[in-house]
């Protein structure tokens, strides 16, 4: 297909913290590329996620959820989630169907007044409103402080309105080249996709405190001498405190062996074969606001 019949474009989602970004990635991607939970700022990084069909190819920027920011990480996560929205051709502002507008949200919307892309009001999780005409009030009350481009109260979960989103977005989308390979669903590298994987099931299976305060580093993968058919993976987690560290070991390693156990099988997706899992737990003290660290534990990016 010439460049002049196909469409393709980049579309930011951004918005607070749990309001349903890396699910809607996922998907309009049809493939999980995000990690997701119930958990505030559980993203941490910009992940890119690719549709491509033979009639165009978008690619989805799950940033993560802007907030108030208490360490070095968390600033450098804000500053990720505008500077992606600055660089592509369509903004998705995400929230939840609410009865007053949050102070977060609006900081939101004035930092978008400065940029010259479209931006559509998304409302996900209407799933959970007792009845459609709930939203109404959200949807006034938005409108008020930004001049959207169009609006789309959305539920995911079920998979209401997503079609007529994906049409908006694709009238807003120019025509162009198919800048991935069709086959490509994300930018990250295997090892990247592992770590979060890892990040996941910690944050499933601890209290808050643990989760924020760990970050994962895959050292390696090999094939596996012993067994043809297994890939050895080896990879360290980072916490800020020695307590920290033997919460995730557990009492006789219970814990560390749970989250190798619940994060193998993603892993077997991600590499296509068997996998040897071992987990290194590494106290490395403030990582999150010592730039040094934040680099060398790939939360390098400032803009």
């Amino acid at each position: 297909m010439k460049d002049a019949e196909f469409k393709s474009g980049f579309v930011a989602v951004i918005g607070r913290p749990n309001v349903g970004k890396s699910t809607f990635v996922n998907e309009m991607v049809g493939k999980k590329v995000a990690i997701i939970s119930p958990k505030p700022q559980t993203t941490r990084n910009r992940i890119l996620g690719v549709r491509t069909t033979e009639e165009y190819q978008l690619a989805f920027t799950d940033t993560p959820g802007i907030h108030k920011p208490e360490t070095e990480l968390g600033r450098r996560m804000v500053q990720t989630s505008y500077h992606v929205a600055k660089e592509v051709d369509v903004v998705l502002f995400m929230t939840t169907p609410l009865k007053k507008v949050l102070k977060g949200d609006e900081i939101i919307l004035e930092n978008l007044k400065k940029t010259n892309i479209p931006v559509f009001l998304v409302i996900n999780k209407i799933d959970q409103l007792p009845k459609k005409s709930s939203v109404d009030l959200t949807i006034a009350l938005y409108q008020n402080l930004y001049p959207f481009e169009g609006v789309f109260p959305i539920s995911v979960l079920e998979r209401k309105n997503l079609d007529h989103l994906l049409d908006a977005l694709l009238e807003k989308i120019p025509y162009g080249p198919k800048y991935y390979p069709e086959e490509m669903i994300s930018d990250h590298s295997v090892s990247f996709l592992i770590q979060e994987v890892i990040r996941e099931k910690i944050l499933f299976l601890f209290q808050e405190e643990i989760p924020h305060s760990i970050a994962v580093v895959v050292e390696q993968i090999l094939p596996c001498l012993e067994f043809p058919n297994y890939q050895d993976v080896y990879a360290t987690i980072y916490v800020e405190r020695e307590s920290q560290r033997k919460i995730l070991i557990g009492k006789n390693g219970d814990k560390i062996k749970e989250i190798k156990e619940k994060s193998k099988s993603d892993i077997r997706k991600i590499l296509g074969s068997k996998v040897h899992l071992e987990l290194w737990i590494k106290v490395k003290k403030d990582w999150k606001d010592r730039p040094n660290d934040l680099q060398n534990l790939g939360y390098s990016k400032e803009y």
